[in-house]
């Protein structure tokens, strides 16, 4: 399940148990992602230009260079994973060879999260280096590599999810902090309203994952905790963390009970000693089955 090694105190008043799954330095580790497939969980260092995967089972880890800025990766239907990149949507097929699905370069532009929707497509969200209003955006792409602007005017494109059904997307805007419901038809954005707003002091929503009671896990950046949402938006969980800046969270494990928690440790002066770690919190709950990337 994880290295054993606990990252925090547990017990009836002290929350769940938290363990380090990767002792890694990540400067901002992210978008972590089940892969069945390969019964591991992948993960990135977006700044570090890092992918990382993680075998629960043996502990067996790999660390691979690319060779730009990598803001998520997923896996493919067929083998292999998309990737968004500084400069695109790149595809890496089994072997390794790459390829590039969407290529769209833009001076001080990088990809930031993504996620694969229940029909195959990808959410993917891009955000300047400098964090500036507006920057970036959030797209659609389709296998066939056709993209679909959902959002044309964003900061810091982060954390997306959906329901159980489907039905409903959640979204983040780190800069707003608020988590959104996105509706969309025919690959179309038709409805964006708030779902939570995160208060001032308890840091900016980042990224997220749906639990199978259709609940919304979020992670707070200079907030240093998860906090879990229930379908109608009421907060009903609150797990505080050994780090400042967790940035995102996923269930893996055979059986999707494990939540993995990334950090990062960027614009920090004096780091927490985790800070750039994999975290896990075991047996905490029941994650939902992911959707590969049918390109």
């Amino acid at each position: 399940m994880s290295s054993g090694e606990s990252a925090s105190a547990s017990g009836p008043d002290r929350g769940p148990a938290i363990e380090v799954a990767v002792r890694e330095y990540a400067e901002l580790g992210e978008g972590p992602t089940w892969d069945p497939a390969g019964a591991r969980l992948i993960w990135v260092d977006i700044l570090g230009a890092r992918l990382h995967t993680y075998e629960p089972d043996s502990g067996r880890r790999s660390v691979t260079a690319v060779g730009e800025h990598i803001g998520a990766a997923k896996p493919r239907a067929g083998g292999g994973l998309v990737a968004n990149l500084r400069d695109g949507i790149g595809l890496y097929d089994a072997d390794g060879a790459f390829s590039w699905l969407h290529h769209d370069p833009v001076p001080d532009r990088r990809g930031n999260d993504a996620a694969v929707a229940p029909d195959g497509s990808l959410w993917a969200g891009t955000m300047r280096y400098d964090e500036a209003p507006g920057g970036g955006h959030l797209i659609r792409i389709g296998p066939d590599g056709t993209v679909t602007p959902l959002i044309d005017e964003v900061a810091v494109s982060n954390g997306i999810g959906w329901s159980p059904d489907g039905e409903v997307a959640y979204y983040i805007d780190s800069l707003t902090r608020r988590v959104d419901i996105l509706r969309v038809e025919d690959g179309h954005l038709v409805e964006r309203r708030e779902f939570v707003t995160v208060e001032p002091d308890a840091g900016f929503p980042d990224g997220l994952t749906v639990d199978a009671e259709g609940c919304v896990w979020v992670a707070l950046w200079d907030g240093g905790q998860l906090r879990r949402y229930t379908p109608r938006g009421a907060l009903d969980r609150t797990v505080s963390l050994p780090v400042r800046r967790p940035t995102a969270c996923a269930f893996g494990g055979p059986r999707l009970r494990d939540l993995y928690v990334t950090t990062a440790r960027t614009g920090l002066a004096d780091p927490d000693p985790l800070a750039g770690a994999l975290l896990v919190l075991p047996d905490i709950g029941q994650g939902l089955p992911g959707t590969a990337f049918a390109g």
